[in-house]
């Protein structure tokens, strides 16, 4: 995957330049208090599916009680070592050759002979959210790619939560999934309607809130950080939106010593996330 050369106007954590999976719109009842908006699939299958393929993605699921697996297409391969890491598969599968899932996604996914299909995850409430350890926030990120690399990092560290936007984020399935290899059945995500209104819920329930960007007035390694502590990241390529960097407690920047000051979204929220586990005395 190649990053294109850009010059964003404020945020520098460049996006990977792939073109995001598109969403269906949400139901009418999406934007009501307490509804909950998933995340949809779309791969061949019903508009509320989700589309699970990979080993790490389907065996995670596989282990989550709170996942339904509606559907479980297996090769003989894949039957076979599920069989001989006793690992239980909660439904009958279907054993088909690889080229019957190949058609489902396309020559180019990576299936290792798995696919499900499944219930999405229910998305907790806002005002849920652990007030101990870190959150993530994503302000418009879009490229399952760099979401999939954030959750994956995000269960690293042991994140409590993600918050995203139910619109302009990319659906917790498919690419998203298999690149988040197994976290999403280990990161709760929390989908919200209006994120400055979502920012300013956590400050008021004690959350730090601390938006990362390049132009931000302190180097986050030199931050006093508390908990709750939630850091805030921007869109490829845009950054923040000028409301999201309002709404936050403090703007910080990551320094980097070398000639390229600019980094993918991903990238840069593995650095702030050891910075703050670090800081808070969590790792270990």
């Amino acid at each position: 995957m190649r990053e294109r050369d850009r010059k964003p106007k404020f945020h520098r954590f460049e996006g990977a330049g792939k073109r995001p999976e598109k969403r269906p719109s949400p139901g009418r009842d999406a934007g009501r208090k307490g509804s909950k908006a998933p995340w949809r699939g779309r791969e061949g299958a019903a508009d509320d599916t989700v589309i699970l393929y990979g080993w790490h993605t389907v065996t995670a699921a596989l282990a989550n009680p709170r996942r339904r697996i509606r559907k479980l297409l297996l090769t003989e391969n894949a039957a076979r070592r599920l069989a001989e890491e006793k690992i239980e598969t909660r439904v009958t599968p279907e054993i088909v050759r690889p080229g019957v899932i190949d058609q489902r996604l396309g020559p180019d996914a990576v299936h290792q002979g798995m696919l499900a299909e499944a219930d999405p995850l229910r998305s907790p409430d806002i005002d849920t959210l652990p007030q101990d350890g870190i959150v993530l926030v994503l302000d418009q990120i879009t490229d399952p790619h760099n979401v999939g690399a954030i959750m994956r990092s995000a269960a690293a560290f042991a994140v409590k939560a993600i918050v995203t936007t139910a619109r302009h984020s990319p659906e917790a399935t498919g690419v998203l999934a298999k690149s988040a290899s197994g976290a999403l059945e280990l990161v709760p995500l929390v989908t919200v309607q209006n994120l400055a209104r979502a920012l300013t819920e956590m400050n008021d329930r004690g959350f730090m809130t601390v938006g990362l960007d390049s132009a931000g007035d302190q180097n986050l390694s030199a931050v006093e950080l508390n908990r709750p502590l939630a850091l805030v990241l921007g869109a490829e390529g845009k950054g923040l939106r000028q409301l999201t960097r309002e709404t936050c407690s403090i703007v910080a920047r990551l320094d980097m010593p070398g000639e390229i000051k600019s980094l993918n979204v991903s990238n840069a929220a593995v650095l702030a996330l050891y910075i703050g586990a670090s800081r808070l005395g969590l790792m270990g």
